[in-house]
């Protein structure tokens, strides 16, 4: 594995501390417990989901523009670096949140996490500069793996000060010990993204021009002009679209959704949970990677897509602590697969100089994908039982998995994907 490749790899070590504690495990239980308090529970959890749609919304608008502009010579680095940053230091403001500050508390969540998917743009569209194509889901896969594994470091410190300070000093300081986390993952997020900064190097580019602004909205307007050149590659992020939405919605909701359904689980019982949904994650993710040396993309990602789709009527029904365990390892088999293997398929297809400019729009479809969701579970959250609100994303996997053959179908396949056809007799 080259230089490059690991310090690229070391970002989703960086940035995957921010996915775990803010976004899904301990970031939710603050938020309902301390910043909401004095609102009602499921009020509470659609304020939450009302601000995951007002984050990504912001963040599918800037995409596909910021994308195009950075795929000019040296850009994308420089993206990088500024979202990154301002994603660490909203990180920071989260501890100066007190009790039932809810609105301020949103804001500051909402601009950390534009800050840390914008970034995630330029850290995708660099994957084409670091490594080569026949190599790309296994770096992926890597990179999603690793992250899922090595993420459990900062998480662990944070949950062992958030059950020792409280025992040593009461459970007063338990807040401080959760703010204390926020801390952690700024400064994880920080140290581990020093080696892509300094180590990896655009190079796919567009030359510089004269006026990259106007420039790179007319490109942006080209690319629209030219969709029937990119026809599989459009079908693909519609299909994407609607797969991930169901993805991003069980990540971000999940802690929300076991507090709502009332099965006993406590704050530290949840955080455990999530621990474990990691460490399952490392090793299918790892497992996706080598299976995609043998079989079609399309064979893993509808497997994958079907896996979430039985979750999904699980989750309907459960009512024990025992039910949530079991739902929890099934997340982790395909979570890091399907998101490490969508990610490598389309750097492979796009155009390399202008994969910031593609992967903008594949980021696009992810964060329009992530409003609907966490949308649809608040709002029905907000009138009627958090269960009904799961079963809405089984017919937006359906559709992903439908028109995923079809973009398959419209691209001609490798010399791996013709193998396997051939052997299998699936065509």
């Amino acid at each position: 594995m080259t230089k490059q490749e690991k310090s690229w790899i070391l970002y989703d070590w960086a940035n995957s501390s921010y996915t775990l504690i803010v976004v899904t495990a301990i970031f939710p239980i603050f938020f309902k417990n301390f910043a909401a308090f004095g609102i009602k529970e499921n009020i509470a959890t659609a304020y939450l989901g009302y601000s995951n749609t007002i984050a990504t919304l912001i963040i599918a608008i800037l995409a596909p523009i910021l994308g195009t502009i950075a795929d000019y010579k040296n850009y994308k680095k420089r993206f990088l670096f500024f979202f990154f940053m301002l994603g660490i230091l909203a990180t920071l403001v989260l501890p100066l949140v007190f009790q039932g500050q809810w609105l301020f508390c949103l804001i500051i969540f909402i601009i950390a996490t534009i800050g840390y998917a914008s970034a995630n743009v330029f850290y995708d569209a660099f994957l084409v500069d670091v490594t080569d194509k026949n190599r790309m889901h296994w770096v992926s896969s890597i990179g999603f793996a690793w992250g899922y594994l090595v993420s459990t470091i900062p998480y662990i410190f944070a949950i062992a000060l958030i059950m020792l300070i409280p025992s040593f000093f009461g459970d007063e300081y338990k807040i401080f010990a959760t703010k204390i986390s926020f801390i952690i993952v700024a400064i994880w997020w920080f140290v581990f993204t020093i080696p892509l900064l300094k180590n990896v190097k655009q190079i796919h580019y567009i030359e510089y021009s004269a006026h990259p602004v106007k420039d790179s909205f007319t490109r942006l307007i080209k690319t629209f002009a030219d969709i029937k050149k990119y026809k599989h590659i459009f079908l693909f992020l519609i299909a994407y679209f609607f797969y991930i939405d169901g993805v991003s919605s069980i990540i971000k909701m999940a802690v929300p959704y076991a507090m709502d359904i009332k099965i006993g689980l406590s704050s530290i019982e949840l955080m455990i949970i999530i621990l474990v949904i990691q460490f399952v994650a490392f090793p299918f993710s790892l497992l996706y990677g080598q299976l995609s040396k043998k079989y079609s993309i399309k064979i893993l990602l509808i497997t994958a897509i079907f896996i979430y789709i039985f979750i999904i009527i699980f989750a309907f029904f459960i009512k024990t602590k025992l039910h949530f365990w079991i739902l929890a390892i099934l997340v982790g088999t395909s979570q890091g697969g399907i998101q490490a293997l969508s990610r490598s398929y389309f750097g492979q297809i796009i155009p390399k100089n202008k994969s910031a400019e593609f992967f903008g729009f594949y980021n696009i479809m992810g964060k329009f994908a992530a409003i609907l969701g966490p949308f649809l579970i608040g709002i029905i959250s907000h009138f009627k039982n958090i269960r009904f609100g799961v079963l809405g994303m089984i017919p937006l996997f359906i559709i992903g998995a439908f028109i995923l053959i079809v973009s398959f179908q419209s691209h001609s396949p490798t010399k791996a994907q013709r193998e396997w056809r051939r052997k299998i007799k699936f065509y």
